[in-house]
């Protein structure tokens, strides 16, 4: 199935999420509110507004507290997304000109700034307290896997534990906020809101480890970049530890020396071709899977519906891409 199919049982409800997005983000003032109708422009898949959707609908049912959940982490995404393409000095998101080649750095910050207010106030302004406290932790957690993740590649000792954590900080967490979000708007039971966080916090793991192998053996239309991107930055993945892992020492410190040198286009074909012949890309696979077993298994205790279906569905699309 494609994501439209998997996605059809909240059609009409992103329909209307698209109309709620939009009058956040609207601005009195003019700049504001040219930027905010660029950003309308980048149209991304919505990953994380759908499930805040479909985990409501799959536990109780969508209300206006989901919609006003879903905006929430809208814009808290599309806020870390300006911020990121400045810290990386990006020319592009989502096939077209990045706020910050736009408008140039100052501009870009202050809308991500912006973006992350309204969220917050959204929140504020109809007392939901909780939804604060679930989406403020997600920033945390962002945020300390992102700085952990840029201190590891300095210095060039990332293992499989300190990965993990930097990817459920750093991707899995706002997923897990996602389902965490929509379950809490639908209903009261901890239990149930825990087994959809817990679902959204395995699904993000493998589809950091699917975008990880991605960089290895993708096509730039699906990524979105330039194949070898994370070796350029000497960001140390699954699939390169794997290998590492695997592959005698004295080869593994020779791709080490190899990432720090500058010669780009040599060091990117030499690592990607280390991690093939290591193993590296296929245990990294499987690791995904086992991820993808176990984001299946927090749905068992859910009812039968066509959302709880698309729940399901989503963690075959995501290892589907890393095929």
């Amino acid at each position: 199935m494609n994501l439209n199919e998997i996605i059809s049982p909240v059609d009409a409800e992103i329909r209307t999420f698209n109309d709620e997005f939009k009058r956040a983000i609207r601005s009195k003032v003019g700049i504001v509110d040219t930027a905010a109708r660029y950003i309308l422009r980048q149209k991304g898949k919505k990953i994380r507004p759908i499930l805040v959707l479909l985990s409501a609908k799959a536990v109780g049912g969508i209300n206006p507290g989901t919609y006003r959940a879903a905006t929430l982490v809208e814009l808290l995404h599309t806020a870390t997304l300006i911020h990121d393409d400045v810290v990386d000095n990006a020319d592009t998101r989502r096939g077209i000109a990045s706020m910050n080649a736009v408008w140039k750095n100052k501009v870009a910050v202050l809308m991500g700034d912006y973006l992350l207010s309204r969220g917050l106030l959204l929140s504020l302004e109809n007392s939901d307290f909780n939804f604060l406290r679930i989406s403020s932790t997600a920033v945390k957690r962002m945020s300390e896997g992102e700085l952990l993740q840029i201190q590891k590649s300095r210095q060039l000792d990332m293992d499989e534990e300190t990965y993990f954590r930097i990817i459920s900080d750093k991707t899995a967490s706002l997923l897990s906020t996602c389902c965490e979000l929509g379950a809490a708007s639908a209903t009261d039971d901890i239990k149930v809101i825990e087994h959809l966080k817990s679902f959204g916090e395995f699904l993000g793991m493998a589809f950091q480890i699917r975008d990880d192998i991605l960089d290895y053996q993708g096509k730039k239309a699906t990524l979105g970049k330039p194949i070898g991107g994370d070796i350029q930055e000497r960001k140390v993945t699954l699939p390169l530890i794997y290998a590492m892992q695997a592959a005698p020492k004295k080869n593994a410190r020779t791709i080490l020396r190899l990432l720090k040198k500058s010669e780009k286009g040599s060091r990117i074909r030499e690592v990607i071709e280390f991690a093939q012949e290591y193993g590296g890309i296929d245990k990294a696979r499987s690791k995904a899977g086992e991820f993808v077993e176990r984001a299946m298994k927090e749905l068992e205790s859910v009812a039968p519906s066509n959302a709880k279906d698309s729940l399901l569905q989503l963690t075959e699309f995501v290892i589907d891409r890393a095929s």
